[in-house]
């Protein structure tokens, strides 16, 4: 009978002292902060506290008394604060129907960008048809002309369209963004391809595709797109102020606040109050979608 004969283990290779930290052998720890924070802290926060001076200093002004306003030197406490100043500001103006006009605009225009951006994106980044690059970069190109450009030409747009003074002309100018479907089209290219030619495979249409993977996997970049259209939108205060000339029905909340200055006063202390109104909504939204806001200005640009 002949005996297998296994072959010898080779002996491990001794250590190498210099990958386990020189001579010594130790293993290096991580050298030891002197502060328990980011020393960018110590610039940032400074930063920071600068920035939020001009809210606090509107939610000090909305707290006080009108005399209190014009005093000089300014005064840094109002003592008794005058919370009443918030329902002051409401029933001297119309703020609900600014509010109401404000936020049908803005929801339109938000749900419409988020939509027709989308089928506009998807269309650029994985459909391949004549012209493309060509109409993609003319779009591209529109963002460099500034506002004032094509205020007149829009302007008499809608007026053909017969939609002055009516929400109408908030709305259908900006139902879709240039900036929405180049933000979304950069995304849409670092998607993995390979998901959605496996659905292709399967049968799937192309809505079905984008609707049912390229959408749920985009929820950073489409809550990113929602809340600076939401903002723009919100806070938009030119275009408004040329189309609604008239119907103070239809006024939004910027042509709403513009009312408490007049010709040889200001109420500033309703003024500031109604600005810490309008100024909710965006506040609230930005926290809700802080981590899909911030996600989606991380990774947009990127092409894997």
């Amino acid at each position: 009978m002949s005996s297998i004969i296994a072959p010898a283990k080779a002996a491990p290779a001794p250590l190498d002292p210099s990958r386990l930290g020189g001579e010594t052998g130790m293993v290096e720890r991580p050298r030891r902060r002197f502060l328990p924070f980011d020393p960018w802290h110590l610039f940032l926060a400074p930063l920071a506290v600068v920035m939020l001076l001009p809210l606090v200093w509107m939610v000090v002004t909305s707290l006080e008394t009108l005399a209190q306003t014009r005093h000089f030197p300014p005064i840094l406490w109002p003592g008794t604060l005058q919370f009443g100043n918030y329902s002051d500001a409401i029933r001297q103006s119309e703020f609900g129907t600014w509010f109401w006009n404000t936020t049908v605009v803005t929801v339109t225009i938000v749900v419409s960008n988020l939509v027709f951006c989308s089928l506009a994106a998807y269309a650029f980044a994985r459909i391949r048809f004549l012209g493309r690059g060509v109409i993609y970069f003319v779009l591209l190109a529109t963002l460099m002309v500034p506002l004032q450009v094509v205020l007149i030409p829009t302007f008499l747009i809608v007026k053909d369209l017969g939609l002055i003074d009516h929400l109408g002309a908030l709305i259908v100018p900006n139902l879709v963004s240039v900036f929405g479907i180049f933000m979304l089209t950069q995304f849409f290219r670092t998607l993995p391809i390979e998901l959605e030619e496996a659905a292709r495979i399967d049968g799937a249409s192309r809505l079905t595709i984008l609707l049912r993977i390229v959408v749920p996997l985009s929820l950073p970049a489409l809550a990113t797109l929602a809340v600076i259209q939401f903002m723009w939108t919100w806070n938009d205060f030119l275009w408004p102020l040329v189309t609604i000339l008239t119907n103070q029905n239809a006024f939004t909340l910027q042509l709403g606040l513009a009312t408490f200055q007049g010709a040889h006063q200001t109420t500033w202390h309703l003024l500031a109050a109604a600005n810490i109104m309008s100024m909710l909504p965006i506040l609230a939204l930005f926290l809700v979608a802080q981590r899909s806001f911030v996600r989606g200005i991380a990774t947009q640009g990127l092409k894997g």
